[in-house]
């Protein structure tokens, strides 16, 4: 079975991204690599800046469903563009859970597109951009099935 994970990319305040989002999912991260932890090259120093910047951090959600991330670093030609060519939606089982998920992932969002609501394909149906700047959809479709 082929899982799909999503990957998150930030600009410095991963860290601070998956321990809002450890609270959100209420789970635990499943570890934090930093740059300064990868083995030293002497074709690409690393600036003291940089190493304490997330290389890679993982919760997992359930059993098949994982968030990733990462601070990006510009001296590796990296950087997060924040936009809403990608969403990760979250469907739901329950609208107690829809709710729950958008009250809390919505705190301080950045822009809300659709608020939590009824639409004609869904019970409860969300759009947003939260406070770090990555793109959600809260689904759960209830007894609108196509």
């Amino acid at each position: 079975m082929t899982k799909i994970h999503a990957y998150l990319n930030f600009n410095g305040n991963c860290e601070e991204a998956f321990k809002f989002y450890e609270q959100v999912f209420n789970t635990e991260n499943t570890g934090i690599y930093r740059f300064g932890d990868m083995p030293s090259d002497p074709e690409y120093p690393l600036p003291d800046e940089a190493k304490n910047l997330v290389s890679h951090t993982a919760i997992a959600l359930n059993d098949s469903t994982m968030l990733m991330g990462s601070d990006c670093f510009e001296g590796f030609n990296q950087k997060a563009i924040p936009g809403t060519n990608t969403y990760i939606m979250l469907d739901t089982d329950t609208p107690q859970e829809a709710t729950k998920l958008y009250a809390a992932l919505s705190v301080d969002a950045q822009n809300i597109e659709m608020p939590l609501g009824e639409q004609f394909w869904a019970e409860l149906f969300s759009s947003f951009t939260d406070k770090y700047g990555i793109s959600w959809m809260i689904h759960y479709e209830g007894n609108k099935k196509m």
